[in-house]
């Protein structure tokens, strides 16, 4: 039998995105020759370097005094630039109850910084900074066009400030997620990017950045629990920057407030209540009361009453529906869906009172 001999030959081609690998097959015996040529490309897809220029020294660790100590620090970047300052993006519970706040840039260097607006319901705060001091303005990308697996990474500083400008990759792991929070003892409901990149304490204010460099969230939340792990959540950045020209001016986002104290459905067992509702009704908040001279009064809601649909949008619970009614203005009318003495009902709100007015 004639010896049969297999050439090899492997080139290497490095590309300046990616790796190119060619393999020739050539296979000879006396019978016949076969020259077999295939390409096999292999990208460079892990390597996020260059997007991760394009953000990098936009982000700043955003410190935290009280009475002269300092007391926290969190994440922020730098979002726009003037002929006069530099504005960054962070989160409210990073720069909350501060004396006084400062700014470390990537290079090291700590500045002055002045808090211009907050929002606790958001929780996203504009501080500002001189424009000399600036070293990158992020770029600003459209969430909305983010999909379910796409690679998005983080820039912050966790745990330490010793690990300022520390980068994590990952993926969107959920999309449109209402995720309920509770501060000092009230519930509400955000609208939140799920991801799987690690963040930890520290990365709160730091953008979430998308393949192409652009920032397309603000990390905000990360359930820690000993049972869970890989689930960080980032507010969407255009749900910061709808409100962003009122946090610059220091002025309070207006939200409407209907003046009704409200307990969810689920609470009757408990309560003991004999509301007469159907078992078919699984969620919706009963009407504990109802403030005189309110939207909720003039509308016709009564004590007792199930609101159960808002512009036939199921109500899970009272957090979700004061996360329906944020979403709109005031001066907007709202159609309700409730259940009075076991039948239902539409009744018209018009929204025209807002957080801070006197009933």
């Amino acid at each position: 039998m004639r010896e049969r001999i297999i050439n090899v030959i492997v080139i290497l081609v490095v590309l300046s995105l990616g790796v190119g690998v060619t393999l020739y097959f050539t296979k000879d015996d006396s019978e016949n020759k076969i020259t077999e040529n295939r390409n096999v490309t292999i990208t460079s897809e892990d390597s996020i370097n260059e997007s991760i220029k394009k953000v990098y020294d936009s982000v700043a660790v955003v410190n935290n005094y009280r009475a002269g100590r300092l007391t926290g620090y969190g994440s922020g970047f730098v979002y726009k630039k003037d002929d006069k300052y530099g504005y960054i993006l962070t989160n409210n519970h990073v720069v909350e109850d501060a004396s006084e706040v400062t700014v470390t840039l990537s290079n090291g260097e700590e500045v002055q910084a002045e808090v211009l607006g907050t929002d606790s319901y958001m929780d996203i705060a504009v501080v500002r900074i001189d424009e000399d001091q600036v070293l990158q303005v992020a770029e600003i990308g459209d969430s909305t066009e983010a999909k379910l697996g796409d690679t998005v990474f983080t820039v912050g500083t966790p745990v330490s400030t010793e690990y300022a400008g520390t980068v994590t990759k990952g993926i969107i792991s959920g999309e449109n997620r209402e995720i309920t929070i509770t501060d000092n003892g009230t519930s509400y409901m955000m609208e939140a990017i799920q991801i799987d990149a690690s963040i930890n304490p520290g990365n709160s204010g730091g953008p979430l950045v998308n393949i192409n460099g652009e920032v397309i969230g603000i990390n905000s939340v990360k359930l820690v629990e000993s049972s869970i792990e890989g689930m960080g959540f980032a507010i969407p950045i255009e749900v910061a920057m709808s409100q962003i020209d009122k946090l610059e001016n220091g002025e309070a986002i207006a939200r409407p407030v209907i003046g009704v104290t409200l307990y969810d459905l689920d609470s009757l067992p408990l309560i003991g209540s004999n509301i007469d509702i159907d078992d078919s009704v699984k969620s919706g908040v009963v009407v504990d009361s109802v403030e005189r001279g309110s939207d909720a009064e003039a509308a016709g809601l009564q004590k007792d009453d199930v609101i159960t649909k808002i512009d036939d949008v199921t109500v899970k619970g009272s957090a979700h529906l004061k996360y329906i009614l944020y979403k709109h203005n005031i001066g907007d009318t709202v159609k309700l869906t409730i259940i009075r003495d076991g039948k239902e009902k539409e009744l018209t709100l018009k929204l025209t009172h807002q957080i801070g007015d006197s009933q």
